[in-house]
């Protein structure tokens, strides 16, 4: 009891099962990435050796990786947009008395729990060439398209999915910060004069810093690890056009068995990761 007397050395005792899950499940393993990266090998018999820098050498020169890289980029920038914008705007509109609004929120959150697996099988019908989606363009006149079987459009059907996936919890989120702004900040600005675009730009936005930081982070940090829609649907094709590092990732280490390639790949994706973060925190963090 004498212990627990000492601020300090209660703090530790209290937090020690979180410091001990949080080293032997977070810490443990990105170390054991991180030295991984430096070796080649497998885990048999043979074990794994040391080679130093080589892994990360190869990923400079190899065509595959820097396209791979390519399209995650492209992929995250127009998942991350517009799975913040659009979800901004349906919070605003059914933050208002609108009809059918708690029907409309529960419509708009359906996507968030179903599984990503299931979505992917689902839009992979929607999107065959015999699909509705085809069947509906030439109602119109529009000509049939490949679309997961074109590299053109394989990777919009990608980012179409990931968005719609992403809409409910961020609209969720915004209605949540939308209900912490104080009424009191609107009546003033209306008796500013200001217009509803105005309230919205000077009074909404700013209220939403905290909430708009929360959801540019998890949005990015779920659309960086996209794995279940790519394995399912396209399976990186066509001609790697919809191939992300997460995928890249796992074909690399449990399809060729190339472990130390794997990890190497998989700190550069940590790193991209932790400098994506870092600016989203810095641009949308500053006051």
């Amino acid at each position: 009891m004498q212990l627990l007397d000492n601020d300090a050395v209660a703090a530790w005792i209290f937090l020690s099962p979180a410091l001990i899950l949080l080293g032997v499940f977070v810490i443990w393993p990105i170390a054991y990435l991180f030295y991984l990266s430096f070796t080649a090998g497998s885990f048999t018999s043979t074990g794994t050796y040391w080679i130093g820098l080589k892994n990360y050498w190869r990923l400079l020169f190899t065509p595959d990786f820097w396209q791979v890289l390519g399209n995650t980029f492209y992929f995250t920038a127009a998942t991350v947009i517009p799975s913040l914008v659009i979800p901004l705007g349906l919070a605003v509109l059914l933050d208002r008395s609108v009809a059918l609004r708690g029907i409309l929120r529960s419509a708009y959150f359906l996507p968030s729990i179903i599984s990503l697996v299931a979505a992917g099988l689902g839009f992979r019908w929607l999107f065959q060439t015999t699909g509705p989606v085809n069947a509906f363009l030439d109602l119109v006149g529009i000509p049939p398209i490949s679309w997961l079987g074109d590299t053109f459009w394989a990777m919009p059907v990608l980012i179409i999915l990931s968005i719609w996936k992403q809409l409910g919890f961020n609209m969720v989120v915004f209605l949540a910060g939308l209900q912490a702004i104080p009424p009191s900040r609107y009546e003033a600005a209306e008796l500013d004069g200001a217009n509803a675009w105005q309230q919205f730009w000077h009074v909404t936005l700013p209220g939403l810093r905290p909430t708009l930081i929360f959801a540019a982070v998890t949005t990015a940090i779920f659309t960086l690890r996209s794995f279940e829609q790519v394995y399912v649907m396209t399976g990186g094709g066509p001609l790697n056009s919809t191939n992300l590092l997460v995928y890249y990732i796992y074909q690399e280490a449990f399809a060729q068995f190339d472990f130390g390639y794997a990890a190497a790949a998989a700190t550069v994706l940590l790193a991209v990761t932790l400098v994506l973060v870092y600016l989203q925190l810095r641009t949308w963090g500053e006051e």
